[in-house]
């Protein structure tokens, strides 16, 4: 039965509810209809999960003062379109310095990983370093855990796709990490230091690629260079600092740049070692199942359309009754 939602997570509505509230206006796109006339498409945040906005041609909230990565308060209805839930707004604009005095906390609208963070520090914890082997390597992570430790946990992992949230690193990582293990575990020719290194380096880059939640747009620096190269560069300043043999050096270099695995998904070299078939194996994994989870998480069911994927998906699975 639809309900009024006033300040409620937006993974507590459903279909037909009133809702009011605030939100990260984390996308923002001003189109047309078939007869030609503006609305807006947007994807509106709390800490926890996102959901589709639409403001309508005759909606006054068309033309309202706000902008992507604004906070914003908002009025609408939820509802189901094609098996997602999505929103209708009637009103929106920017929060205020009031809005503050009155509680809102911008804390609680960044979008964040759903993991518990410190469990995903205790999870980092537990294999970087202890489970590199070759005293060489162990200096070469702890070197890069020293530099970069802090920015790693709170960074996001891309700006739209997958992992895209305040902790998404860190979460794309520790998952990465830990199926390496099992992956070696169940191939024991794989050299265990080299997935687990090529892990904690391959998205690196990212944190000088991209600013940090809710910015997370690219800098400068991002687009001009782009995280592979950006993270080579790093790879060998932390290399450099840890006396990394060059042999070494040049496998883990593979890694970093083969991680997306084809030249048009933009590796500058194909992998071409078992430990670089394994990285960019389980990196296309996490990154693809993480895009379901998003999508199920605004309440997707049946065929969802993704477009990073360029196919639609089934997201109910199998009665398992």
């Amino acid at each position: 039965m639809p309900m009024v939602r006033r300040f409620e997570p937006i993974s507590s509505w459903t279909d037909g509810d009133f809702v009011e509230g605030y939100a990260l206006v984390f996308r923002k796109e001003r189109r047309q209809d078939k007869k030609g006339r503006d609305y807006l498409d947007l994807e509106l945040a709390d800490a926890r999960t996102s959901v589709i906005g639409k403001v309508w041609p005759d909606s006054p909230a068309l033309d309202a003062s706000f902008e992507e990565k604004d906070f914003v308060v908002f009025k609408g209805t939820a509802q189901v379109y094609r098996g997602t839930l999505q929103v209708t707004l009637d009103f929106c604009r920017r929060v205020t310095d009031k809005d503050r005095q009155d509680g809102f906390d911008e804390k609680e609208y960044v979008p964040t990983t759903p993991e518990d963070m410190g469990d995903l520090k205790q999870r980092l914890a537990a294999i970087f370093p202890t489970k590199i082997k070759r005293p060489e390597m162990k200096r070469l992570v702890e070197e890069a855990l020293s530099r970069f430790g802090e920015a790693l946990t709170n960074h996001p992992a891309a700006k739209t796709i997958h992992h895209a949230y305040r902790g998404g690193l860190l979460e794309h990582v520790v998952t990465m990490s830990e199926l390496s293990e099992n992956v070696c575990d169940q191939y024991p020719e794989i050299d265990r230091d080299l997935v687990l290194t090529g892990v904690l380096f391959h998205d690196l880059g990212k944190i000088r690629e991209l600013g940090p939640m809710p910015n997370n747009d690219y800098t400068f620096e991002g687009q001009m260079l782009g995280h592979i190269t950006i993270g080579q560069a790093m790879l060998r300043e932390c290399a450099a600092a840890a006396e990394l043999p060059e042999n070494l050096l040049l496998h883990v270099e593979h890694l970093v740049l083969s991680h997306h695995g084809k030249y048009e998904y933009g590796s500058p070299v194909e992998p071409s070692t078992p430990e670089a078939f394994v990285l960019s194996a389980i990196d296309g994994i996490d990154s693809k199942l993480n895009q379901l989870r998003q999508v199920k998480r605004r309440g997707g069911k049946g065929f969802q359309y993704l477009r990073p994927m360029g196919r639609s998906v089934f997201l109910d699975g199998p009665d398992k009754s």
